[in-house]
């Protein structure tokens, strides 16, 4: 898959549960790995469930909550997943979930993550390595981990479970991404929607005409099927791209994972000016 322009930082967000937050982060990351790009995962969610789907220990392991209180630093508790040369993983732990009362005293308690992430990524420039995509899985609320997580990135991709009540969310979601985009982080935007848990019905169907007739650039209109194996896989400690890659589930997210990357890669001028060039000698 295509390196990108720069290194992109998305935030995977949606404060309604259970649709397809984490697992969207953990297969995305795993997809674009598997096409030879280097995809750090931070797992924000003090649930913990992306650090047990890539099958990293963290329930006794020191994680992004140390990170965020300043005991740690990114590069110290970072953990390579096993079966991924180029797919790392931030941790987190039952620690996390007090994050938000004690990050409430803190001073600049919204940059936490974002000078965590900035010191990482220049470690690593310094010894001339390079990571090429940074997911963050958010826990299903608008709190403080989540501001952090908008602060921290250059895009905003949002999973969304085709039913009505996730239209709702949306809605509600987006306003906290303006507030932060005013207030916090101006060059934040939303990049990416990915339709999750699809079923060929009528409502179904109906929400993603929705999507497709508001959101027509930013949506990947590639739908993720409800199947058996994706909901397997973290059972097994692993993703479903390792699970079972050739399942409808797999082969969803590994084309969604490869248009995410095309999006991304860099603008080539000189295919633009022969396309120019050929346009106006055929005119």
């Amino acid at each position: 898959m295509p390196k990108p322009a720069s290194l992109r930082i998305l935030t995977v967000a949606n404060q309604k549960g259970g649709v397809g937050k984490t697992t969207t982060t953990v297969n995305l990351a795993a997809a674009l790995s598997m096409g030879g790009l280097k995809v750090v995962v931070i797992d924000l969610d003090p649930q913990g469930n992306a650090s047990t789907a890539l099958g990293v220990e963290h329930l006794d392991n020191a994680g992004i909550y140390e990170v965020l209180m300043g005991q740690s630093t990114m590069s110290q508790v970072i953990q390579k997943v096993a079966g991924f040369p180029s797919l790392e993983c931030v941790s987190s732990n039952t620690s996390l979930a007090q994050a938000e009362i004690e990050l409430v005293p803190m001073v600049a308690r919204e940059m936490r993550l974002k000078e965590a992430i900035e010191e990482l990524v220049a470690e690593r420039a310094a010894v001339g390595e390079s990571i090429d995509y940074i997911f963050i899985d958010c826990p299903p609320s608008l709190g403080l981990l989540t501001i952090n997580a908008f602060t921290s990135a250059k895009e905003v991709l949002i999973p969304i479970q085709c039913e009505y009540y996730s239209l709702e969310g949306l809605s509600q979601l987006l306003k906290t991404f303006e507030l932060v985009k005013k207030r916090l982080n101006p060059t934040l935007k939303l990049s990416t929607l990915v339709l999750t848990m699809f079923n060929n019905t009528n409502l179904a169907n109906d929400v993603a005409n929705e999507i497709r007739k508001h959101y027509p650039n930013e949506l990947i209109d590639i739908p993720i099927p409800r199947t058996v194996r994706v909901s397997e896989a973290p059972g097994f400690k692993q993703t479903v791209m390792t699970y079972d890659p050739v399942s409808p589930g797999a082969v969803a997210y590994m084309s969604v994972a490869r248009e995410l990357a095309e999006r991304g890669k860099p603008f080539d001028s000189n295919v633009v000016s022969i396309n120019y060039k050929r346009e106006g000698e055929i005119a």
